[in-house]
C-alpha cells in the first residue's frame, strides 16, 4: 500500500478500525486467480489473529494458496473542492476522497472443529448484539437447529504477519481547508467522517 508520510496511520490502527466491528474483505490467491469474500471477523490483539467463518460450500477456504489479504475499512467519503477556503484564494483545488483503511496480511488457518466454531459464533454474536436493548443469543435458537448451522460453516483464522494502514483524512491541507472539509462532511450527513478528519488534524493546524 502506498502511504505518504502525512497519511501514516496511528500505531493502534487495527484496534481502532475493529473497535466498531464491521464486514471486511478476505482476499485469497487460488489456482484459478484471485477470489474474495465479504464477512465479519473478530480481532484478537493478544493472539495476533482475525477470526471469521465461511459457508462450507464457499471454495475459498479450501482453494486458498499462500498468504491472504484482509481489507479492513473505516469511514470514507467524497471531499468536494468547493469546501476548501483555498478555492476562493487561488482556485487550484481538485476533488479527492478521504478514507481510513488497513491491509492485513497473514497465514490462513482453517478450523473445522465444532467446539471452535461454536465458541466463535457466540463471540461474534455477542459482539454485534451487546448494545441492543434485548440482545439475541445463540441459545435463543433450538439446539438442533444451531448444530445444523454449525455443520454448514468452516472457521477461518488469519494469523497476522504484517499490517499496512492509511489514514487519508485531509492532513495535508491548510487549517482553513480542514475546517471546510469538516463543515462540508457534517452538512452532507457524514458526521462519522467529519469526526475522523477532526481527530486526525495535525496539531499545528
Amino acid at each position: 500500500m502506498y502511504v505518504p508520510a502525512h497519511f501514516a496511520a496511528p500505531d493502534d490502527a487495527l484496534d481502532q478500525l475493529l473497535a466498531a466491528p464491521g464486514a471486511v474483505d478476505l482476499v485469497s490467491t487460488t489456482a484459478g486467480g484471485l477470489t474474495a469474500t465479504t464477512l465479519p471477523m473478530l480481532h484478537d490483539p493478544a493472539a495476533g489473529t482475525l477470526a471469521g467463518h465461511l459457508a462450507r460450500t464457499n471454495p475459498q477456504w479450501r482453494d486458498s494458496v499462500g498468504d491472504v489479504l484482509v481489507i479492513v475499512r473505516g469511514p470514507d467519503a467524497y471531499v468536494s473542492p468547493a469546501w476548501y477556503a483555498s478555492k476562493a484564494e487561488h482556485g487550484r483545488v481538485v476533488p479527492t476522497w478521504d478514507y481510513v483503511l488497513a491491509h492485513v496480511h497473514g497465514e490462513l488457518v482453517v478450523h473445522d472443529d465444532v467446539d471452535w466454531l461454536a465458541a466463535h459464533v457466540r463471540r461474534l454474536t455477542a459482539t454485534h448484539e451487546s448494545a441492543r436493548p434485548e440482545p439475541w443469543t445463540v441459545s435463543d435458537a433450538p439446539e438442533k437447529y444451531v448444530a445444523g448451522q454449525l455443520r454448514a460453516i468452516v472457521g477461518v483464522e488469519v494469523r497476522i504477519r504484517r499490517v499496512e494502514a492509511k489514514w487519508k483524512l485531509s492532513q495535508n491541507r491548510p487549517g482553513a481547508d480542514i475546517d471546510g472539509v469538516v463543515a462540508g462532511l457534517t452538512a452532507d450527513g457524514r458526521p462519522d467522517v467529519a469526526a475522523a478528519v477532526q481527530a486526525a488534524r495535525p496539531a499545528d493546524r
